[in-house]
């Protein structure tokens, strides 16, 4: 089952480049520092370099190495802006507006991505999940076939034995109160991310009700979401709409829909709403003792992924795994 060994050793035979857009926090100079001792992720800071060299002697970091872009200074930044105005032509952006708004880090690290000076983007330590997502929503852009950035969270159970346990849960962090088609994209996308992190999706659309024992508009949309997707994806195994005790308890599942193939042995979760999972993941890692990983941005056409402003730097150590290893994947493959 998944470990990070797993994900280092795929970036080590093909090495990335990853942004982040708060040069100067501590929290990100820890992580630069581990990953620039190991060869298989190198980072880009974004700031002002001596303000961010100083940050780093005074925090005890080692960051040589480490390729650091004031947007004040940036010799392509010409060229940044007229693609900018490109991107956001429908919006009447004029090159005056486009140099302001690419002053800011959030925006600038996002372009550095769009131009391929840069694989992925990890940011949002010291700013919020909004504030990384728009620019990457205005400038990267969905998929082709994908109409939403979504989001799921990689659970892991360590265990003695090396065998982890790992799941995972979408979305918990971004869509509100998704429809029964953005339930399918959401489910399509969680999965091909599962399958990054070793886990064979067998897919759970979570419910109060299993198979019908429970009435609603709530049981409807997430029964009539599992159809959609079994006919979407007619590959992956999937039930819905499931309780979450059927989901993977095999006694449970056993007494509940004998008949199921998914139930009792679920291991890809996808809830109704951002409430119910964003309570869900939170209860797993607190009370179960996962590890959660996230939230992992999905859709995009290129990796870009958001930090809790109470993240620490090992947090940031192993998002920055996990992002280079979303840039590593077909972002094109069908689920």
């Amino acid at each position: 089952m998944f470990g990070f060994g797993q994900l280092i050793g795929i970036l080590k035979k093909n090495p990335k480049k990853i942004v982040f857009t708060e040069g100067e926090d501590p929290r990100i100079l820890e992580a630069s520092s581990r990953l620039l001792a190991s060869y298989f992720l190198h980072p880009i800071l974004i700031g002002d370099e001596k303000r961010i060299a100083d940050a780093a002697e005074e925090s005890g970091f080692n960051i040589r190495g480490a390729e650091i872009i004031d947007p004040e200074k940036f010799d392509k930044i010409d060229e940044m802006v007229e693609l900018y105005c490109e991107l956001r032509k429908k919006k009447g952006v004029t090159p005056d507006q486009a140099r302001e708004i690419l002053k800011q880090a959030n925006y600038f690290g996002t372009m550095l991505v769009k131009m391929g000076f840069a694989d992925a983007l990890l940011g949002g330590a010291t700013y919020s999940t909004a504030d990384t997502v728009r620019p990457a929503l205005q400038l990267i852009k969905t998929k082709p076939g994908n109409n939403l950035v979504s989001s799921c969270f990689i659970l892991v159970r360590p265990s003695a034995t090396g065998d982890n346990e790992v799941l995972a849960m979408g979305d918990c962090a971004i869509n509100i109160n998704p429809t029964e088609d953005d339930l399918v994209e959401i489910a399509g996308e969680t999965a091909k991310c599962a399958r990054i992190f070793d886990v064979d999706p067998k897919i759970a659309f979570l419910s109060y009700s299993t198979h019908g024992s429970g009435k609603g508009e709530a049981v409807d949309k997430m029964r009539n979401a599992a159809q959609k997707t079994k006919e979407k994806y007619p590959d992956l195994p999937i039930d819905g709409e499931l309780q979450f005790d059927a989901a993977v308890s095999p006694r449970v599942a056993r007494t509940k829909c004998p008949e199921s193939t998914v139930a009792g042995h679920a291991n890809t979760f996808i809830f109704p709403d951002i409430s119910a999972g964003n309570i869900g993941y939170k209860i797993a890692q607190r009370m179960g003792n996962f590890d959660a990983y996230g939230p992992i941005l999905l859709g995009l056409n290129a990796p870009v992924n958001d930090l809790s402003r109470g993240c620490n730097a090992s947090e940031v150590y192993s998002m920055a795994i996990i992002t280079a290893a979303l840039a590593d994947s077909d972002h094109g493959e069908e689920a």
